[in-house]
C-alpha cells in the first residue's frame, strides 16, 4: 500500500505537469517515468509497469475526450453500392461535434442518433471538406471507407462548420509533424543508449568477477544496476514505440491508398455525372422547345377561339339587327295600309299650306308698308330732335341775354 500511495502522488504530480505543458501521451510518460522508477524500486518492473498504465488511464479516461464545437445537421452516407447517391443517416436533424482527445492529441467527428452512432471520423490533414451547395457539405473518410455529407438549415452553419474543419484539420497537421519529431527523437536517443550499454558493462566488470560484486557490493554498484535498467526499459519503450509508429505509417498508407481509389472512383462518378448532366440537359432543352412548340400552339388555338367568340357575337347581333328590321318591316305594312287616306289628308293640309302661303304673303306686304311707314316716323323723329336742339340753342341764348339784362337792372337799382 505504501509504494501504490508513492505511485499515486508521483502520477499525479506527473499528470499536472502534463495538464500544463504535455501535449501528448508520450509527452506524459516520459514525465511520469523517472519518477515511477525512483518510486519503485525493489518492485517487480513489469507490475510497476502494469501499475503505471492502470493508474494512467484512470486519471486520464475521465477527461480524454471533450467536445469543441457543436451543430445540428441532417447526416448523409454514400451510397456504397453506386458510389452516386446519397443514404439518409438520420430521420431528422442530428447534433454533430467535434471532439478533441487531448491523450492521442487527435479530433474526431462524432453524431450519435438515439442510440446508434453514425459518424465517427477521425480528421487527418489529408481530409478537406467540400461545399457542394449553400447548405449542404461533404467529406470523404478513407478509414471507415465512406463519404459523409450534412445538410444545415442556414448557409451561416455550413461556413461555421468548414471554418471549424480547417481550423482542426490544421491542428492535426500540426499534431503529426510533432509527433514525427517525438519519434524521431526519440530514435536517435535509444541509438545514443544502445551505444552506452556496452562501456557500463565495461566499467562494472572491472571492479571484479560476480562473486566479488556479490560480496562487495557498493551504493554507486546499485545505483548504475538501476540506470542499466532505466536504459533497458527507455530502450524498450522506444523500440516499442517505433513499431506503434510504423504501424501507424503503414495505417496512414493503405488510408491513403484508399483515398487515393475513392478519389479515383469519384473522379470518375463526377465524369458520369457530367455526362448525365450534359443527356439531361439536352434533354430539357428538347422538352422546353416542345413546351414552346405546345404553348405556341395553345395560342394559336386560345386565337381561334377568341375569333369564334366575336363571330358568334356578331352572328348574334345580326340576328336581333334582322328581327327589328322585321319588325320595322310589318310597321310599314301596317302604314300602307293606310297610304291612301294619309294622301287625302295630305291634298287637304296641302291646300291649306297654299291657302296659308297666300296670307302669309298678305302679311308680308303690310309687315314691308309698316316699316316704311316706321322709317319715316323715324326721320321726322329726327328731323325733330334737330329742330328741338335748335331751339332749345336759341331758347339758351335768350335766357342768358334775360339774365344779363336782369344783372344790369338790378345793378343800376342799386346805384339809384
Amino acid at each position: 500500500m505504501t509504494v501504490l500511495k508513492r505511485v499515486k502522488l508521483r502520477l499525479r504530480r506527473a499528470y499536472d505537469l502534463f495538464k500544463g505543458t504535455a501535449a501528448t501521451l508520450s509527452d506524459f510518460t516520459a514525465a511520469a517515468q523517472p519518477r515511477l522508477s525512483d518510486c519503485t524500486v525493489g518492485v517487480d518492473p513489469r507490475k510497476a509497469e502494469a501499475l503505471f498504465r492502470q493508474l494512467l488511464h484512470q486519471e486520464v479516461n475521465s477527461t480524454r475526450e471533450q467536445p469543441i464545437f457543436t451543430t445540428r445537421a441532417h447526416v448523409f452516407q454514400i451510397d456504397p453500392n453506386t458510389k452516386k447517391n446519397w443514404v439518409p443517416a438520420s430521420k431528422q436533424a442530428v447534433t454533430v461535434s467535434y471532439f478533441y482527445d487531448v491523450i492521442r492529441n487527435s479530433y474526431r467527428i462524432i453524431s450519435v442518433d438515439g442510440a446508434k452512432v453514425i459518424i465517427n471520423s477521425t480528421i487527418t490533414p489529408n481530409m478537406t471538406f467540400t461545399k457542394t451547395s449553400q447548405k449542404f457539405g461533404q467529406w470523404a473518410d478513407s478509414r471507415a471507407n465512406t463519404v459523409f455529407g450534412l445538410g444545415f438549415s442556414s448557409e451561416q452553419q455550413l461556413t461555421k462548420f468548414a471554418e471549424k474543419f480547417q481550423e482542426v484539420k490544421e491542428a492535426a497537421r500540426l499534431a503529426r509533424d510533432k509527433s514525427q519529431e517525438k519519434i524521431e527523437t526519440s530514435s536517435n536517443h535509444s541509438q545514443e543508449s544502445g551505444c552506452e550499454t556496452p562501456s557500463s558493462a565495461q566499467a562494472s566488470s572491472v571492479n571484479g568477477t560476480d562473486d566479488e560484486k556479490a560480496s562487495h557490493a557498493s551504493p554507486v554498484d546499485t545505483h548504475l544496476k538501476s540506470e542499466n535498467n532505466k536504459l533497458k526499459i527507455a530502450l524498450t519503450q522506444s523500440a516499442a514505440n517505433v513499431k506503434k509508429w510504423e504501424i501507424e505509417l503503414q495505417t496512414l498508407r493503405e488510408s491513403n491508398a484508399r483515398l487515393t481509389t475513392a478519389l479515383q472512383e469519384s473522379a470518375t462518378s463526377v465524369e458520369q455525372w457530367k455526362r448525365q448532366f450534359s443527356i439531361c440537359r439536352d434533354e430539357n432543352d428538347r422538352l422546353r422547345h416542345k413546351i414552346d412548340e405546345l404553348e405556341e400552339q395553345c395560342s394559336e388555338i386560345n386565337r381561334e377561339k377568341e375569333k369564334n367568340t366575336q363571330l358568334k357575337r356578331r352572328i348574334e347581333e345580326l340576328e336581333s339587327e334582322l328581327r327589328e328590321k322585321e319588325t320595322e318591316l310589318k310597321d310599314l305594312r301596317k302604314q300602307s295600309e293606310i297610304i291612301p287616306q294619309l294622301m287625302s289628308e295630305c291634298e287637304y293640309v296641302s291646300e291649306k299650306l297654299e291657302a296659308a302661303e297666300k296670307d302669309n304673303q298678305n302679311l308680308e306686304d303690310k309687315v314691308r308698308s309698316l316699316k316704311m311707314d316706321i322709317e319715316e316716323s323715324k326721320y321726322r323723329q329726327r328731323h325733330l330732335k334737330v329742330e328741338l336742339k335748335n331751339f332749345l340753342e336759341v331758347l339758351d341764348g335768350k335766357i342768358d341775354d334775360l339774365h344779363d339784362f336782369r344783372r344790369g337792372l338790378s345793378k343800376l337799382g342799386t346805384d339809384n
